[in-house]
């Protein structure tokens, strides 16, 4: 169980940190249409270019172990506004699989939040 201890927290911030920032990185190939997909949910199209952002930084901090606690709550309210926001379908399966998956993915930030970076991260901790 050590073991376990000892490198899940790293695994965990590097699978979810790689999600995150591969996903920021790739919207900077379209932000406009970023922005409309926004809009589409009730956003202003404006928080495209913070949204991305938040994403890339979240993604690295998240690999790194930086401020791990206050990223993954930040991380998990993200993902809990987004699942309400963009796939909250019931009559859309394929919807409420990734409304679901945005479920899932912000009780792994949570677990994070409570354990933080672990051994191997900038915070230790």
């Amino acid at each position: 169980m050590t073991a376990l201890n000892t490198y899940a927290p790293l695994a965990a911030r590097i699978l979810i940190g790689a999600l995150f920032l591969v996903a920021g990185l790739g919207k900077l190939g379209d932000v406009a249409g970023f922005s409309g997909y926004l809009a589409s949910g009730g956003l202003p199209a404006f928080l495209a270019w913070p949204s991305v952002i938040f994403e890339i930084v979240l993604g690295l901090a998240l690999i790194a172990g930086f401020q791990t606690r206050i990223f993954a709550l930040l991380g998990a309210a993200f993902c809990i506004v987004a699942a309400f926001l963009y796939h909250f379908n019931p009559a859309d399966q394929m919807q409420m699989a990734m409304f679901l998956k945005n479920l899932a993915i912000a009780g792994g930030f949570i677990l994070l939040a409570s354990v933080g970076a672990g051994r191997f991260g900038v915070d230790k901790a």
